[in-house]
C-alpha cells in the first residue's frame, strides 16, 4: 500500500459519518494496518456538518492533519461545499446522487467526480438506517485499504450489542457493505 490513504468523510450531524470512520479504523486495527482518525463536528452536534478525517496505511502515519484528501466523500449539499478545501488535483470526489442544485458547487479541481446512488440504493433495497454503512462499502471498494471481511468483523464488534437485540440488524448492515463495494465496482471505478 505504501503511503497511507487519506480519506475525508462528511455529511450532516446525525448521518453516521463518525461511525463509519470508527468502524473504519476498527477494520484497519483488524488487518494490521496503521491508521489515524480525526473527527471534526460542527458547530452544533445535530445540523452542523461533521466530517471524519482518516488515514490508513501499512507504514507510521506522520502528519496527523492533511489538508487534500485522496477520497473526498461528502453526504449533502452543505457538505459538498464545504469539502472542496479538501480536493486536489488527485482527488477523486464522491456525493449522493440524491443531492440536487450543487452542479456549481462541485470542485472544479478534482481527478473524477462521483455521484452514487448510495441513499436511493439503502432505502429502495436495504434500509435509510444503513445508508452510512453502504457509503463505507463504496470506501472500500474505491481504496481496498481494508478487506470485506475485516470490514464485516469491524462492524459485528462495533455494533454487536444491537445485533443481539435485532439480529435481522446484523444481515442488514453486512448487505449495505457489500452492496456499497458493489456500486462502485458497478460504475467502474473499484
Amino acid at each position: 500500500m505504501g503511503e497511507a490513504v487519506r480519506i475525508a468523510i462528511a455529511g450532516e450531524g446525525g448521518q453516521g459519518v463518525q461511525s463509519v470512520a470508527m468502524i473504519l479504523t476498527e477494520a484497519a486495527a483488524l488487518d494490521g494496518k496503521e491508521f489515524l482518525y480525526i473527527p471534526n463536528f460542527g458547530v452544533e452536534q445535530r445540523g452542523g456538518v461533521s466530517i471524519a478525517f482518516v488515514q490508513i496505511g501499512d507504514e507510521k502515519i506522520g502528519a496527523p492533519k492533511f489538508k487534500t484528501g485522496d477520497i473526498v466523500i461528502a453526504l449533502s449539499d452543505r457538505a459538498v461545499r464545504r469539502m472542496g478545501m479538501h480536493v486536489g488535483s488527485e482527488t477523486l470526489f464522491i456525493y449522493d446522487a440524491s443531492i440536487k442544485g450543487i452542479e456549481d458547487d462541485l470542485p472544479k479541481n478534482a481527478k473524477k467526480i462521483m455521484a452514487i446512488p448510495a441513499l436511493e440504493t439503502a432505502n429502495k433495497e436495504l434500509h435509510p438506517r444503513v445508508f452510512n454503512v453502504l457509503i463505507m462499502g463504496a470506501v472500500i471498494g474505491v481504496t481496498k485499504v481494508v478487506s470485506l471481511e475485516k470490514a464485516k468483523e469491524a462492524v459485528e464488534k462495533k455494533l454487536g450489542y444491537k445485533f443481539e437485540q435485532n439480529p435481522e440488524l446484523r444481515e442488514l448492515n453486512f448487505k449495505a457493505l457489500e452492496r456499497g463495494y458493489q456500486l462502485v465496482a458497478e460504475m467502474g471505478v473499484a
